[in-house]
């Protein structure tokens, strides 16, 4: 919601200013569908040209989270620490039993339980991985916690490409607003013998094309790439929690401790209190 606010107060404040200020808002209407056509295809041909198809298809897929901000709410951090309580407390209590949790998620009862967190695959993949890998005796926190934290920097990288091809688009429009304007020079340099009313329009027309290019890259793409890389950033709080969690439970302190560890390190908009986890965690003893 606050990102169509933001748009509405760009798009009233540059045209009502320049209304106000007795601008014509004919000529910018007349030059728009060309311009556009110009700068905007020109900008989604060079982001076709500069990523492949799953990139494009990434980045197409990310523009919501613009509007929706991030995926991981607080309810879902509570609930990932509970989901931890549950299998770290399993792990020492029946080791055996874990491995139906871990070798199949997709049938586990407890992730059942935790249906968002179930279905983000690399989610999952780094709770049940590192779980696998200390039933193993593969338990040294030190070189897991490198493990993971290199696994989550890559998957972080990954996440951030459509930030990326956006800002890039972003920086290429300027540019190509100015390629639109001298186009527009171009054909009103052919038509030099008519009047002088009928030049300042085409002229005014060019000129739309570098106010275009400018206005998109700043007022539009360059803030939307900026907005999903906070979004990005932000759910990569989630992943790291898991790391704190599961790295805790490698130095063997107890399945309470783990969790305030997490819940310690989740950031600040994001913690359950102590009271709401521990009735959380409560709750989940019961269950079971």
């Amino acid at each position: 919601m606050i990102g169509v606010i933001g748009i509405v107060i760009v798009m009233v404040m540059v045209f009502g200013g320049y209304l106000l200020a007795g601008g014509n808002f004919v000529i910018i209407l007349k030059a728009l569908p060309y311009e556009m056509m110009m700068i905007g295809g020109a900008a989604i041909g060079a982001l076709v040209i500069g990523n492949d198809s799953s990139g494009i298809k990434h980045t197409v897929k990310d523009l919501s989270r613009v509007f929706k901000g991030p995926r991981w709410k607080p309810d879902d951090y509570r609930d990932l620490l509970c989901l931890l309580f549950e299998l770290i407390r399993i792990a020492r209590s029946n080791p055996v039993g874990l491995e139906e949790h871990i070798e199949q998620p997709a049938e586990s009862a407890i992730f059942a339980r935790y249906p968002k967190i179930a279905a983000d695959r690399e989610a999952v993949a780094l709770i049940c991985d590192t779980l696998r890998s200390a039933s193993m005796n593969y338990d040294d926190p030190h070189q897991v916690e490198e493990v993971l934290e290199k696994r989550i920097e890559a998957s972080h990288h990954h996440a951030l490409h459509s930030s990326h091809a956006l800002q890039t688009m972003a920086d290429a429009l300027p540019a190509l607003g100015i390629v639109a304007a001298v186009l527009g020079v171009i054909k009103t340099m052919a038509s030099i013998d008519q009047p002088p009313e009928i030049l300042g329009k085409m002229i005014g027309g060019a000129l739309v094309g570098t106010f275009l290019g400018v206005f998109l890259a700043y007022g539009f793409v360059g803030p939307c790439a900026n907005k999903l890389r906070h979004v990005t950033e932000q759910d990569g709080h989630f992943y790291q929690l898991i790391r704190e969690v599961l790295v805790a439970n490698l130095h063997q302190h107890s399945p309470n401790i783990c969790i305030e560890v997490g819940r310690q390190n989740t950031p600040g908009a994001y913690r359950p209190s102590f009271a709401d986890l521990e009735l959380a965690l409560k709750a989940t003893k019961d269950v079971a």
